[in-house]
């Protein structure tokens, strides 16, 4: 229910266009309003906690500095609706169209669901707090989201394509099959983020911190990753084809099955890291650092290995350069069949 002291302040607000007086009656019997048509109503710093307002139409609305936390929003207008400073906290806007929204300026998004919302070119860089939020599937593409704390918020399937997330915080956040494609990274921390699946292709990273993230599987096709930080980073699966790791010290790391062919991985130190079934094909290791790599099985078919060292390299039933299969036992060279 909502407070007698709202009540009064929702009948007595100064001014209020399209506003249904039999709606507004509704809403101060029970707290609900599904459906209601509150468009043009000023309720800036109303209290609507918890309220149902799933299907009302408060387009043109100003709702600046409302409490709108766990409130139903579904199938809601708010086309035009000011929502500067409003408190959204677990409120449900799943599957809501934002694109029209006059301002979020300020707004707590906090455990919001947004989940299927179409956020498509929307200004969130002055959104206080999105830590938590639900935007899985949510249109995002073009958006800018540049500063903005999403720390531990689920984005799966989410498109973000063209998005600007520069110097956004998106520790531990959950990325995994989301469209990444394009994006602004640069900056960003993406440390302890779960990217499973996640296409990165074409993503400007420059100083991203991604040290911790999961990105098995993930699409780096062609990235350039030089000023990225992967320290302990899972890249099992991960595509990285055309990828430039130049000089990265890349020690430890887990690659697993990863195809870098035709990467260009000239001076990085990958030592002992664990790379057995990798794809190196065609990849540039002049001068790489490979002393205790695990490389069994893995294809080194016309990769460049001009000064690498291959200290205690483990080569089991790996592909030498010249297509030549390495025996068991291969250690710091490929050991080839003598028949």
């Amino acid at each position: 229910m909502l407070g007698v002291a709202m009540l009064c302040m929702l009948l007595t607000v100064s001014e209020v266009y399209g506003f249904n007086q039999d709606d507004l009656n509704a809403l101060r019997a029970a707290g609900q309003c599904p459906g209601c048509d509150l468009s043009g109503a000023n309720l800036s710093g109303t209290n609507l906690n918890g309220a149902n307002l799933g299907g009302a139409d408060l387009s043109g609305a100003n709702l600046s500095g409302a409490n709108l936390s766990g409130t139903n929003l579904r199938g809601t207008n708010l086309n035009r609706a000011n929502l500067g400073g409003a408190d959204l906290s677990e409120a449900d806007f799943s599957g809501e169209d934002l694109t029209q929204v006059n301002s979020l300026t300020g707004a707590n998004l906090n455990g919001a669901n947004l989940s299927g919302a179409n956020l498509s070119g929307v200004d969130i860089t002055q959104v206080n707090n999105l830590t938590g939020a639900n935007l899985n599937g949510a249109n995002l593409s073009g958006a800018d989201l540049s500063g903005v704390n999403l720390t531990k918020a689920s984005l799966t399937g989410t498109k973000l394509n063209g998005a600007n997330l520069s110097v956004a915080n998106l520790n531990g956040t959950n990325l995994s099959g989301t469209n990444l494609t394009g994006t602004n990274l640069g900056g960003a921390d993406l440390s302890g983020a779960t990217m499973v699946e996640a296409d990165l292709s074409g993503a400007n990273l420059t100083g991203a911190n991604l040290s911790g993230a999961n990105l098995s599987r993930a699409n780096l096709k062609g990235d350039n990753l030089t000023q990225v930080n992967l320290k302990g980073a899972d890249l099992h699966g991960t595509n990285m084809i055309e990828a430039d790791l130049m000089g990265m010290t890349l020690d430890q790391l887990v690659m697993i099955g990863a195809d870098l062919s035709g990467a260009n991985l000239s001076g990085a130190i990958l030592t002992s890291a664990t790379m057995n079934g990798s794809n190196l094909s065609g990849a540039d290791l002049n001068g790489a650092e490979l002393t205790q790599v695990n490389l069994m099985g893995a294809n080194l078919t016309g990769a460049d290995l001009t000064q690498a060292k291959l200290n205690n390299t483990m080569l089991d039933s790996a592909t030498w350069t010249d297509g030549q299969t390495c025996e068991p036992q291969s250690r710091g060279q490929c050991i080839k069949d003598q028949q």
